[in-house]
């Protein structure tokens, strides 16, 4: 199973009043592990950088200046997704963003049911509890020394590693398999395990007479004290 986790920074919080995205990190998972796949690109939002987004991310007005627009870099981001499902931390901000500029570059929005919120997951799991990425960092002791500000990258990987905790570890599929479910070699069903029959007739021994009198001559010079001796059957 391929997935997504994605983050986004943007100039505000409603792309309704003009707002735009400014930076997309994503990296893939196959099958609930990383592959080493990353997308990542700054992206010039065609306006000012409001003082309080740019205290998040420190991104400018001038280093987003020579930045591509959203269009131009839309194929690639949209080739890389694929069809995967999306892991994302409130998952509903990033996408009203994400589908606002798709909207705007003349590509197809992407239903809410795509995104998995990792907030939603985390809340239920431990409610009443923080669950921003900082503090569920803490919780697994996951290494967010570097986040000293809020980048896309930066933040999905952190949020990969955040992900596969919240479901379980790094294999949250792995599971023991009961008697009632064993499979044979090529798959097929083979019912529930039973224990083998007795042999019918026991196999022969492989120590030797000699050995054997060998033995008992040693535990015979230890005395009444030997291991042997407690636990030798009566005969």
């Amino acid at each position: 199973m391929r997935e997504i986790v994605l983050d986004t920074e943007t100039t505000g919080f409603d792309p309704d009043t003009g707002d735009r995205i400014v930076e997309i990190g994503a990296v893939e998972l196959m099958n609930h592990l990383p592959t080493g796949r990353h997308f990542h690109v700054y992206i010039n939002p065609e306006r000012d950088m409001p003082a309080d987004a740019f205290a998040v991310h420190g991104l400018s007005t001038e280093f987003l200046s020579d930045k591509p627009r959203f269009g131009e870099v839309a194929a690639g981001f949209i080739a890389f997704i694929g069809d995967a499902r999306l892991v994302i931390h409130n998952a509903a901000f990033d996408m009203k963003f994400l589908n606002a500029e798709l909207r705007r570059a003349g590509q197809p929005t992407m239903p809410m049911s795509r995104a998995l919120d990792t907030v939603a997951m985390a809340r239920g799991k431990f409610p009443g509890a923080p669950v921003s990425l900082d503090a569920l960092c803490r919780r697994w002791g996951i290494d967010n020394s570097n986040r000293t500000l809020h980048g896309a990258l930066l933040d999905s990987q952190l949020l990969a590693e955040v992900y596969l905790e919240l479901i379980g570890g790094r294999q949250p599929d792995l599971v023991l398999v009961s008697q009632a479910d064993t499979r044979t070699a090529d798959g097929a069903a083979s019912g529930p395990v039973r224990p083998r029959a007795p042999r019918p007739a026991p196999l022969p021994p492989r120590i030797t007479a000699a050995e054997r009198q060998a033995h008992a001559a040693f535990v015979e010079r230890i005395g009444a004290k030997a291991l042997w001796s407690r636990h030798a059957p009566a005969g």
